[in-house]
């Protein structure tokens, strides 16, 4: 909820919000400053994660701040192809529901992971790191 009383406060509305971090979030404020819904996915490091402890042969593997531009030919590069582009996806479908809903929605982008969606979402604002925290410095009455 931070995330959209900062949004409100801040962003044209309708607005999504997507928290970039362990966890991929969502939320939409419509023009009438109403949260409306939104959606939690598995962040990338989450992801690795489960991807190496829910199976005997695949291995946790860093973070990279590229995009996979082709799919892997090797395990390590096609973890990164399915993770790295496949979250890309997820967000990218997340937003083309939400576009039939609010042609005119103003994305924002925050969180530890913002900076490697952002080359993949140009029409989105890339908050800075204290977006959440102005979201609850708000809701405090300050």
């Amino acid at each position: 909820m931070a995330n959209a009383i900062a949004a409100a406060e801040f962003y044209k509305l309708p607005a999504a919000v997507i928290d970039c971090g362990t966890a991929v979030t969502l939320e939409v404020i419509d023009e009438k400053y109403r949260f409306v819904g939104g959606a939690i996915a598995p962040g990338r490091k989450l992801l690795r994660q489960a991807l190496a402890s829910g199976t005997a042969q695949l291995p946790e593997i860093p973070l990279g701040i590229d995009i996979p531009e082709k799919i892997g030919r090797n395990t390590v590069d096609a973890i990164r192809f399915g993770v790295d582009a496949g979250i890309i996806g997820v967000v990218r479908e997340w937003l083309s529901v939400l576009l039939k809903i609010y042609p005119a929605l103003t994305v924002i982008l925050t969180g530890g992971d913002g900076k490697y969606f952002a080359p993949s979402f140009p029409e989105a604002f890339l908050s800075d790191e204290f977006f959440t925290l102005h979201g609850i410095r708000l809701a405090g009455g300050y």
